[in-house]
């Protein structure tokens, strides 16, 4: 039995969880009820109402009593500094030391690329973004605030820990789905202290790989070169803050953020997956949410959990009912939410 704990947040995040339950529902079904879910209410909600963002042992919790962890979205504008969400989201990929970010970018139509003349063997690789330093860590301060002699400082870390081992995940990734290329992306020409030991961890541990191809490019450069040669990539692996930008334009490539999804990974203990977008609250309850990331999110969690068969499975059904037009109105469909997931579910 493998053990799901279900994070629906907040917005669209509640909405796009559900159909992507609704799919794994399915799933379950025909594996003979091996998955077992557990919902968690921890959300804009919660923090309302209790004052509470992460209960007190959470990440104990989750690490003896799950596999995997199912996330919708979070962010509510009842909490104008959204402390909640970097509370929860921040707190968890930290505490539970959920180094690399995996972003599949991969096109299923062509219809849903606004690139001409591009189709679905020209859009079909990876972002691995390290995932827990960075500029995320929120060092830095404010000196003088509110005078006309402020001071703002927000200062990135690398680890030589955390530089090497997303880069060594980076190339056990390639290995693993018998990739052949990966691109580092940084600004060191510019970000001199930083992009060192960037350059140094990504030339000594290719040496490892010999059977892999390697190349850098400025991160410029690259969301150039995503719009002009997207055929050109297979694995990329780059900063946290590099990692979060080059993903949103890489989502476009794809049909929008809608339909991307990915995952954050502790190889060594439980991981949490989730859709690219964030909670979008305008959009909450009205089903209009695209359901499709959170979906091929699913199909990742369950990969992850060795459970390949059912993962394509998914795959294969997002796939047709792309084929078949069962989208919603961002993708160029007319259904709802509601009516996407049970498309979806149908095709399992």
């Amino acid at each position: 039995m493998k053990r799901i704990a279900v994070i629906p947040g907040d917005g669209i995040g509640v909405d796009v969880t559900r159909e992507a339950m609704k799919v794994l529902g399915r799933v379950n079904e025909t594996l003979g009820r091996k998955l077992e879910f557990t919902e968690l209410d921890w959300g804009a909600e919660k923090y309302l109402r209790e004052g509470i963002t992460l209960p007190p042992g959470a990440f104990e919790m989750l690490r003896r009593d799950f596999d995997a962890i199912l996330f919708g979205a979070v962010g509510d504008p009842r909490v104008p500094d959204n402390k909640h969400a970097a509370e929860i989201l921040l707190a968890l990929r930290f505490g539970l030391d959920l180094y690399a970010n995996v972003r599949p970018v991969k096109l299923l139509h062509e219809k849903l690329c606004p690139l001409k003349g591009v189709g679905v063997n020209d859009v079909n690789f990876t972002v691995i973004r390290e995932n827990t330093e960075g500029a995320y860590v929120n060092s830095g301060g404010v000196f003088k605030k509110g005078t006309a002699d402020e001071v703002a400082s927000q200062v990135e870390i690398h680890t030589r820990k955390g530089v090497e081992r997303i880069i060594v995940y980076a190339f056990e990734y390639a290995r693993r789905h018998r990739k052949t290329k990966i691109c580092m992306s940084d600004k060191s020409n510019v970000m001199a202290y930083a992009g060192d030991i960037w350059q140094r961890c990504f030339k000594e541990v290719s040496a490892r790989y010999p059977g892999i191809q390697t190349n850098h490019l400025y991160v410029d450069a690259l969301t150039l070169l995503f719009v002009r040669q997207p055929k050109d990539f297979q694995i990329v692996v780059t900063n946290n803050m590099f990692g979060d930008i080059v993903t949103d334009l890489a989502a476009a490539l794809q049909g929008g953020l809608g339909m991307a999804a990915s995952g954050n990974i502790n190889p060594n203990g439980v991981s949490l997956f989730e859709p690219v977008h964030g909670s979008s609250p305008p959009l909450a309850g009205k089903n209009l949410a695209n359901p499709m990331g959170s979906i091929l999110t699913a199909a990742m969690l369950l990969e992850h959990l060795g459970l390949g068969e059912a993962a394509r499975a998914v795959e294969d059904a997002v796939i047709a009912c792309v084929n078949e037009g069962k989208l919603t109105q961002d993708v160029g469909g007319n259904l709802g939410t509601r009516e996407v997931g049970d498309a979806v579910a149908g095709k399992i």
